[in-house]
């Protein structure tokens, strides 16, 4: 049962940095018409590697948003981070002061953190010797630093912390925070995720666990989720956060309102430290708490921004779905926008929350692209192609990582 007398949280602003774009509004345009980040590798010479593609920010400046003399404190996934807040308190309209600050917290965390930070100090320390590591090291590649920084930044003093959980970090990240301001220990959260390892070390150790597409050729069609060709996936980074706010919190800010974070959940497979296991029962249990929290109706649901990644799990992911909706399954319908952005790893959650938010508020599934050979054990309605209007009552949101971490969140409408 639903506690009716929980406080309810709304989302009232987003922000992000992703392969398609900086901001809302360049990444929606782009997703909705279905355009690949995908591009060959820039960052470094991949020439070498297994995979040499990747989903890359391109054109970020952070002293659009950093002060100078700041942004050597940060790795890149840090950056990210705060210009995706920035984005998102804007959006919000949110005002911090010290009135209120103690009741605004911070929730953004990485899957891996700064690893490109800790490759090139390595270097340093190996050519150069230990007086010549930065002494910002530390405070750039910890990942509760995003967390840290964005409230340093916005004078926010209320909660600050972070997840770690791999792929489903941004999820878990939203569910703990929406659970804060339930609680009632704070009016307005920022939360979401920030992801950037495109780095030699990342791409080397995912294409030794064989996870990465090898469809170097063609990058804008190697994400490739549901398809029968699918070949593993691509690495993106960037950053998405959410400005999570109590109902009443917000009605009196006289704010717009996108609709609201109405349930979450997170259960575990105990299974394997990569693999899902055959029947995701663990996945099942999350999404059906998550709608149970959220006191809808499966028939109400009418999107679900999958977790698939182009690989092997998206039949997994499928067989899912089905279990938890049965024959309904085939009437909701379903995308993985990774076939645009990549795989964001911790920031993936984030940005598919923002995603999903932007498809409930505006009526307007994005598709899956690249979906060209029917695979006989994916064969829901995944949107190939391009976009649909829809309006819809309520959405899901699914995150799944390594370790055997699932997170989901449903949003509905207000």
């Amino acid at each position: 049962m639903v506690d009716q007398n929980r406080r309810r949280v709304v989302i009232t602003g987003v922000g992000v940095v992703t392969p398609l774009g900086i901001g809302v509004e360049k990444t929606w345009e782009s997703l909705v018409a279905g355009k690949s980040g995908i591009t060959n590798i820039t960052r470094f010479d991949a020439s070498d590697y297994a995979c040499q593609i990747a989903g890359e920010v391109k054109d970020f400046n952070p002293g659009d948003y950093i002060d100078k003399k700041e942004i050597k404190k940060m790795d890149t996934f840090i950056h990210y981070a705060v210009a995706a807040s920035q984005e998102a308190v804007d959006d919000a309209e949110l005002k911090i002061t010290p009135d209120n600050a103690d009741r605004v917290g911070v929730y953004i965390g990485a899957g891996i953190g700064g690893l490109p930070a800790i490759e090139h100090y390595h270097e340093v320390l190996k050519e150069k010797g230990p007086s010549r590591v930065s002494p910002f090291f530390i405070p750039m590649v910890i990942i509760n630093l995003a967390s840290g920084q964005v409230a340093i930044r916005f004078g926010a003093q209320g909660p600050n912390s972070c997840a770690v959980t791999a792929c489903a970090t941004g999820n878990h990240c939203l569910g703990d925070a929406f659970r804060i301001i339930q609680r009632g220990e704070a009016d307005v959260m920022l939360a979401g995720g920030a992801e950037s390892t495109i780095s030699p070390l990342a791409l080397a150790g995912f294409a030794a666990a064989k996870a990465l597409s090898r469809r170097n050729d063609d990058p804008q069609r190697a994400s490739r989720p549901f398809d029968r060709e699918r070949d593993g996936f691509v690495i993106g980074e960037g950053a998405g956060v959410l400005v999570l706010e109590e109902l009443e919190h917000a009605q009196r800010r006289g704010v717009r309102i996108y609709g609201e974070l109405a349930g979450y959940a997170m259960t575990s497979d105990a299974y394997h430290i990569t693999a899902p296991p055959d029947d995701g029962a663990g996945a099942v249990k999350c999404m059906e708490k998550a709608i149970v929290d959220a006191g809808v109706d499966k028939s109400d649901i009418g999107y679900i921004n999958a977790h698939a990644t182009s690989t092997f799990a998206d039949k997994i992911e499928t067989q899912v779905i089905k279990t938890v909706f049965g024959t309904h399954a085939y009437q909701v319908p379903v995308s993985s926008t990774k076939s645009m952005t990549g795989h964001l790893l911790g920031a993936a959650g984030g940005i598919e929350a923002v995603f999903t938010t932007l498809a409930l508020h505006h009526g307007m599934l994005p598709p899956t692209i690249n979906l060209e050979h029917s695979d006989p054990e994916c064969d829901l309605d995944y949107i190939p192609a391009k976009p649909r209007p829809v309006a819809i009552k309520a959405a899901i949101s699914n995150a799944f990582g390594f370790g055997g971490v699932n997170a989901c969140l449903v949003m509905k409408q207000l």
